[in-house]
């Protein structure tokens, strides 16, 4: 697959890895001219989610390389297509995982497009003209309206980058199984990485009791002073986990590593859930015991 068509004319620098090693360099490429419904974005920050690390090593086995990652994007648009009318120049966007789908199924419709068969990611994807989409980690993106936020101005641009992925991320959760509003609830979040932070600020923010689960006890004081959690166990320690058997409505598991969810699921109370966010590189083993009983 070429990674460049012929209206990819303007060259950009940015960074790239090359090989498994996950190493990256400067790099210089093209990317397409802005479309009529696109915007060309100068960008700002990006952040460095742990798929991109997946990518440059080709944990998964489907990296392209030379490979630009990064979707948590966010910067300034210095040109917008005809048929762009929600932005315009000057604006603060974001960009996130998202480069295009197909506009027209069901998922699509119900603006769910990361369910859409035809989506295809901001960086790694291969675009409605045939190219190799390139990411954030990058001094400009052009990028297709539909697939591009507004940032608030109250929001400091370094700060929203992370919400584009890590951010969304835990939210839909929250959102799915109706937890942004209504009862407290007691949730557990399982890993204090980028997303697991987000996620217990998310659920102190809506009023939750919250309860982060990690192997590192010495996260205890940044789960609890600094983010505000609850309180905290160490999964590995036996009797913490047996006190906390049956305790939890709700748990958010954000670890991008293999880990055993048998004791992750005997927290959860009868009828609870839990919501796997995470995406080791390794498919990871499901006790239907836990799960029955």
């Amino acid at each position: 697959m070429s990674q460049t068509t012929p209206n990819h004319t303007q060259v950009v620098s940015g960074w790239a890895g090359h090989d498994k090693s996950g190493k990256v360099t400067p790099f210089t490429f093209k990317r397409r001219e802005n479309g009529v419904d696109d915007v060309t974005i100068e960008v700002s920050y990006c952040g460095i989610c742990h798929t991109d690390i997946h990518y440059l090593k080709n944990d998964w086995g489907i990296t392209r390389y030379p490979v630009v990652p990064g979707h948590e994007i966010t910067g300034v648009i210095t040109k917008t297509g005809s048929n762009v009318k929600e932005f315009k120049v000057g604006d603060r966007v974001g960009v996130g995982c998202l480069a295009c789908s197909c506009l027209e199924c069901e998922y699509c419709k119900d603006s769910q497009e990361q369910y859409c068969d035809k989506h295809q990611f901001t960086y790694n994807g291969i675009f409605w003209d045939g190219s190799v989409t390139f990411g954030g980690y990058s001094k400009m993106l052009v990028a297709d309206r539909r697939f591009v936020v507004h940032v608030p101005e109250g929001l400091p641009m370094d700060a929203a980058a992370p919400l584009l992925c890590a951010g969304i991320t835990v939210f839909t959760p929250f959102k799915d199984y109706n937890l942004l509003e209504g009862p407290s609830k007691k949730i557990g979040v399982v890993g204090l990485g980028g997303l697991g932070h987000l996620a217990v600020k998310f659920g102190k923010g809506f009023g939750h009791h919250v309860t982060v689960i990690s192997t590192s006890p010495s996260k205890e004081a940044e789960a609890k002073v600094r983010l505000g959690a609850d309180d905290f166990l160490v999964s590995t320690d036996t009797e913490q986990m047996e006190a906390g058997k049956r305790s939890l409505d709700f748990i958010i598991d954000t670890v991008s590593a293999v880990h055993p969810l048998g004791p992750i699921l005997e927290l959860l109370k009868v009828k609870g859930t839990l919501s796997i966010v995470g995406a080791p590189a390794e498919p990871m083993g499901l006790p239907s015991f836990p799960i029955i009983f």
